[in-house]
């Protein structure tokens, strides 16, 4: 069976930071590699592979003005033609603002024509720029313009604020990507099995090269992380760049736990192209964990390395079960479902 392709265009005027978000999420650099980057010549494309049966064809429109003249003229069909999403950039201190959005209008124009069903993504960009206190004033301000702008085209916009220097980055490339994976919400239901089963407080699924999130469970998280709701894509950072250490080293990262005063976090390979996040809470009676064959093992001894290491051989266990039907999922047909 042939894989999905997926196109994704990704636009906005020059120097709005796209191929820095770009080489970000998806090339493995750092937000200080980005300095050495240069201008985007014309489109540059990237074919990436995403989980098994899915390819990410996307198109690095370059922003000067002689490039953007030729796409919407001579160029339309060959760019807005077949796209699944555009995702536009807007640099938030651009002093051509007005352009920019006229941009935006010619971009969903020929979408319009071309893709009407495509998804449309508004990332505010370069947020850390703009003083705290005004950076959600500044952010609804133009989101309002672009929504009514998008309805005059039957469109939705969906917005994010960005910078490449936090995480906020990879929360909105994983929610963009979400929308793309036919299988998500399979996904979604065998993790809950999965973290009902292992009596996990939270399990987080990631893609494996780029570390965004494709799924998440929360059943009753532990209250170091209850009070952040950017944990996830916090964690995507934190990992992405260990990762990169450990390249640097010519070392490969492959797990690791951790275990804090009130929560223990295992993070191993499920597929060959994701990576599983368990979140269990130290418990304190006599409680065990359940592994997928319904073997249970007791966690009240008095000896707290011998218990961690009983559910920690636990967690290990229903991720090697839980592989093999993760492996399906990757590969099937959404027609399917």
């Amino acid at each position: 069976m042939a894989g999905a392709r997926r196109k994704l265009l990704l636009m906005g005027r020059s120097g709005s930071g796209k191929s820095s978000m770009r080489s970000i999420i998806f090339s493995n650099y750092s937000a200080f590699d980005t300095r050495r980057l240069g201008a985007t010549i014309d489109v540059e494309h990237s074919h990436l592979r995403f989980l098994g049966n899915m390819t990410l064809n996307l198109w690095d429109c370059g922003g000067q003005d002689a490039y953007m003249d030729h796409y919407f003229s001579t160029q339309r069909d060959n760019i807005f033609r077949m796209v699944e999403a555009l995702i536009f950039v807007f640099d938030v201190e651009s002093k051509e603002l007005r352009k920019d959005i006229e941009t935006f209008v010619l971009c969903l124009r020929n979408l319009y024509e071309f893709s009407p069903t495509a998804k449309i993504f508004a990332l505010v960009h370069k947020m850390d720029l703009v003083i705290v206190e005004k950076r959600q004033d500044v952010y609804r301000a133009l989101m309002k313009s672009l929504e009514d702008t998008s309805a005059m085209f039957s469109f939705q916009v969906q917005g994010f604020a960005t910078t490449i220097w936090d995480e906020s980055l990879y929360k909105a490339w994983s929610s963009i990507v979400c929308t793309l994976i036919p299988n998500v919400t399979v996904f979604q239901k065998h993790l809950q099995t999965f973290a009902d089963i292992s009596e996990a407080d939270e399990v987080i699924l990631f893609e494996k090269t780029t570390f965004l999130v494709i799924s998440h469970v929360t059943n009753a998280p532990s209250p170091s992380f209850r009070s952040d709701s950017t944990r996830f894509e916090k964690i995507s950072n934190i990992i992405k760049q260990y990762k990169q250490s450990c390249n640097k080293l010519r070392a490969q990262f492959q797990s690791l736990s951790l275990r804090g005063s009130d929560f223990t976090a295992y993070l191993d390979t499920m597929t060959a192209n994701t990576m599983i996040m368990v979140i269990m809470s130290n418990k304190t009676d006599s409680r065990g964990s359940t592994d997928l064959l319904g073997n249970s093992e007791i966690n009240g001894d008095s000896d707290d390395s011998f218990a961690s290491e009983a559910e920690n051989n636990i967690i290990l266990a229903n991720i090697k079960i839980a592989r093999k039907m993760f492996e399906k999922i990757e590969m099937m047909n959404p027609d399917a479902r």
